[in-house]
């Protein structure tokens, strides 16, 4: 819906939000490129689950994911057999299993953002320093808005982002999207 007293591009900021989130998938797939092991967009997304609910069980991973059960157990079966994550019964309750990220899936995840960082800094060193600085104060409200309806996994908004390179949603999923 247009705001009054907005004019052009930003007459929509929902329009604009997504026309960027675009073209941040682009540059997310970018950082897909040569790194190994391979993995798909949705074991990608399941990986960043795991890491923002670490001993979290499969139910809770599927909740996230939006998959069932089935599909999150046939998942978890190839990132396992991939040496990305380990499955173990829950130490006090023995119907549950955990979840958690080998040393293998978090760097895989660390060098995925690690690429995506400097993809994205690439984008910001051509802005204005005042550009780069309204683009974080408002991915910060952003986020803040979002918070709670979409609980944010991840690690923290600073970690791995160059002082003033990044924003926080790029570098933190929130309810880990399919784009991820």
């Amino acid at each position: 819906m247009p705001r009054p007293g907005r004019s052009g591009a930003y007459e929509d900021p929902a329009a604009a939000l997504a026309a960027a989130a675009d073209l941040l998938a682009v540059l997310h797939a970018r950082g897909q490129d040569g790194v190994d092991p391979a993995v798909s967009p949705s074991q990608l997304r399941a990986l960043l689950a795991v890491e923002g609910a670490e001993g979290g069980n499969l139910r809770t991973l599927g909740d996230v994911l939006g998959s069932r059960p089935p599909s999150v157990t046939r998942l978890c079966d190839r990132l396992e057999a991939m040496g990305l994550l380990t499955r173990s019964p829950h130490p006090s309750r023995r119907r549950e299993v955990e979840v958690r990220l080998t040393p293998q899936g978090r760097a895989l995840l660390d060098e995925r953002r690690a690429i995506r960082v400097r993809e994205l800094s690439a984008v910001l060193g051509r802005m204005a320093p005042e550009a780069v600085d309204a683009l974080v104060a408002g991915l910060e409200a952003f986020r803040e808005a979002a918070a709670g309806s979409y609980p944010v996994a991840g690690t923290p908004a600073s970690a791995g982002t160059p002082a003033g390179a990044g924003s926080s949603a790029a570098s933190t999923p929130a309810s880990v999207p399919d784009s991820a």
